[in-house]
């Protein structure tokens, strides 16, 4: 027993991760602690003080992504401010509107180049440097795998030009304005113009595009400070920010939190009810799914509507309503949102600011109630997001219903069926195309084993039609559609044609109905003659992809309702080879 007068002995913080790479005395310490001499870090400097890896997604092929290089050296600054070593790690960058043929299926892959950059180096907590929409996501799932402290700084929302005498030049607008082109109803000299007027800064969408939903769900899911994800990337207070970041990640390298304290169900039930709170892109759904995989937490998409169902769409803004997120970050941004959300939120849920989420909302306040609205007075009536079943998608399918016209959610009609994008792009507009304006457009084999899943599934509309002054049809496929866009479509649908889904058997003629308030999605055609359709299928075509990491994605990404993840990716942490175990082994010497 302890005499009364022994002094209490002090509780030694746990030891740092990077102390396995340089506190021993041997061999390994030795190289470990020399080679990075070089970068006029001392062995003390090694021993004493935390390291922080700085995750950066800068390319010059990524306008989103094009401030983070300024803002890395902010987060420097911050880190050093706060005792810990920065070390900047550029990872892929994967630029939406560039790289081809789609930047979908290369979230994996940052995830993967993530996840063993931090597992691989000596690193006590990392900055996730992110913009646009496969970056965010992908940094997400990655460093949630590896499990190291991890803190979440997004690039923010570009400022978008204004056009002359016409609407703010955004991404939501580029789609109406193809239709009016496509239509006759704009000249090409105006959409000329137009297009000079786009992309006025670095920075991401400035509607609640795919990149914008993913910043702000890292505030929900409690990966990102407070109030940091709708800041304008040319703002001054982003470098606030950076800076801010990188002070608090060196405590999170001596204290934590990690991904694993953090990212539990109440997280996502939290960013699930924000999701629907903003109207956000429905890809948010399938990065969700992913991230939850890699964490062992059960979500599937019936949480998705059955959270939607109780959940109003409060936040004005593009494109399901009239705003920038400029104006919704004036109005008090995520902590103002979630403090109106707070009924419908898990309030003990921890965040890495320290704080847990009822501590943010409640200490937030709402500045403009016409752009975040009290619960009772949504933006529009019914949910935002909901999912479908039925025998033309068993495992579902989902429609972003806040930005799709309420006058189909009850529709029957012919299905005009079209096997790929170029099919679609040679007979959209051909006059002899039998379709009219009930008819249900459908395009498949552009799911995740098919084409990468890239976001066509906001299928043009007949040219013919558009002159008649059609502005919407139902429209279904197994690819996605983009965060920016609008109309009524059926998207995710699961299983995907190209893997024996029911949509590959769906023929131009068949009979499609959709009834949103049953949450139902069916093809009129008998189980025997989809049966005998079934038997008389061609084989599938092989992979065109033989080789590399297409050929890898093609042969192991999961279907649409699990997130399009790597089965072998899934689980918190499963199956990973111990790092103790090569402590002793040196390469390179």
């Amino acid at each position: 027993m302890k005499s009364p007068d022994q002094p209490e002995k002090k509780q030694q913080p746990p030891m740092r991760r990077s102390a396995r790479w340089f506190r021993k005395n041997d061999l390994p310490g030795f190289i470990h602690r020399s080679t990075l001499a070089a970068d006029g870090w001392t062995r003390e400097d090694l021993i004493e003080r935390p390291i922080v890896g700085i995750l950066d997604t800068w390319s010059d092929l990524n306008p989103c992504n094009l401030n983070l290089r300024a803002l890395a050296q902010k987060v420097r600054e911050g880190v050093l401010e706060a005792g810990g070593i920065p070390f900047e790690i550029p990872l892929m960058s994967i630029s939406e509107n560039l790289v081809k043929p789609s930047a979908f299926p290369f979230r994996n892959l940052l995830a993967m180049d993530a996840e063993e950059s931090i597992r691989g180096y000596p690193l006590d907590a990392v900055v996730l440097m992110g913009g646009c929409d496969k970056t965010q996501p992908g940094l997400l799932m990655g460093a949630a795998s590896a499990n190291v402290p991890a803190i979440v700084l997004n690039s923010g929302p570009g400022t978008p030009r204004s056009s002359t005498g016409g609407p703010l030049a955004t991404a939501n607008g580029v789609w109406r304005f193809v239709d009016q082109l496509r239509a006759g109803c704009l000249s090409i000299q105006a959409f000329e113009n137009f297009e000079r007027q786009t992309m006025g800064t670095p920075g991401h969408c400035s509607e609640m595009g795919t990149a914008s939903t993913m910043s702000t769900l890292s505030e929900a899911l409690g990966m990102a400070l407070p109030g940091s994800s709708l800041v304008p990337s040319s703002d001054g207070r982003r470098s606030q920010i950076a800076k801010a970041v990188g002070r608090r990640s060196v405590a999170m390298a001596q204290g934590g939190p990690a991904p694993s304290d953090i990212l539990d169900a109440r997280a996502f039930d939290n960013a699930i009810t924000l999701l629907c709170a903003v109207g956000g892109s429905t890809n948010a759904i399938i990065h969700l799914l992913a991230l939850a995989g890699r964490v062992g937490v059960p979500l599937t998409l019936d949480r998705f509507d059955e959270i939607a169902r109780r959940v109003p769409l409060i936040a004005n803004v593009q494109p399901a309503g009239d705003h920038l997120t400029e104006r919704l970050m004036n109005a008090g941004g995520v902590p103002a949102l979630l403090h109106v959300l707070r009924p419908l939120l898990h309030l003990d849920a921890r965040t890495v600011d320290g704080r847990t989420i009822g501590q943010i909302a409640d200490e937030a306040q709402v500045f403009d109630a016409e752009v975040i609205r009290p619960l009772d007075t949504p933006v529009k009536p019914g949910a935002s997001i909901v999912v479908v079943k039925g025998n033309l998608a068993p495992d579902g399918a989902v429609i972003k219903s806040c930005a799709a016209s309420p006058k189909l959610f009850q529709h029957r009609g012919r299905a005009v069926v079209f096997d790929d994008v170029q099919t679609l792009a040679d007979t959209i507009d051909d006059p002899a195309l039998d379709v009219d304006a009930h008819s249900v457009l459908i395009l498949r084999n552009i799911g995740p084993v098919g084409a990468a899943m890239p976001e066509w599934g906001m299928l043009p509309l007949p040219r013919r039609l558009m002159e008649q002054g059609v502005t919407d049809m139902l429209r279904i496929s197994d690819g996605r559609m983009s965060g920016t866009a609008y109309g009524t479509s059926v998207l995710h649908v699961s299983p995907e044609a190209a893997v024996g889904g029911p949509l590959s058997l769906v023929r131009t003629g068949d009979m499609i109905e959709l009834d949103v308030s049953e949450r139902r999605l069916e093809l009129l055609v008998s189980d025997e003659v989809l049966a005998q359709r079934r038997c008389e299928a061609p084989p599938q075509a092989p992979s065109p992809h033989v080789r590399g990491y297409r050929h890898l994605y093609g042969r192991e990404v999961e279907q649409a309702h699990q997130g399009c993840d790597f089965g072998f990716l899934r689980g918190a942490n499963a199956d990973v080879l111990p790092e103790g175990l090569f402590d002793g082994w040196v390469g390179g010497w």
